[in-house]
């Protein structure tokens, strides 16, 4: 059973950051691409970022690039999302989701495990 857990989210300013985690439980971490996506309410999910097995391949949303990195240490088993420069339009519960392949994907039906969220707000 592969479990995800994020964190890390919360209230903050515009122009502000904040660094999300997601730590996951099983030990083959390292073989799988893992993402983050994001869905605003009335809104569809979102992708954001993606990012292969080992970190040295990433893939942004056009809205989050310059401004969002998404890295991976797999001998914690976690990945991050470092968010920058936020805007009131990242507002959103974002999810981080795992592969059974080692290559990322933008298309949330391409990711079989979802964590259950963290709501990022952002103020103006």
């Amino acid at each position: 059973q592969v479990q995800l857990v994020e964190s890390g989210g919360g209230l903050v300013q515009a122009g502000g950051s904040l660094r999300l985690s997601c730590a996951a439980s099983q030990s083959t971490f390292g073989s799988y691409a893992m993402g983050w996506f994001r869905q605003a309410p009335g809104k569809e999910r979102d992708f954001v970022a993606t990012v292969n097995w080992s970190g040295g391949s990433t893939t942004y949303a056009d809205s989050v690039k310059c401004r969002f990195t998404i890295s991976r240490d797999n001998g914690k088993n976690t990945v991050y999302l470092q968010m920058n420069s936020l805007k009131p339009e990242d507002t959103a519960v974002y999810y981080c989701a795992r592969r059974v392949l080692g290559y990322g994907s933008s298309r949330p039906s391409d990711y079989n495990y979802w964590g259950q969220g963290t709501q990022v707000t952002v103020s103006s």
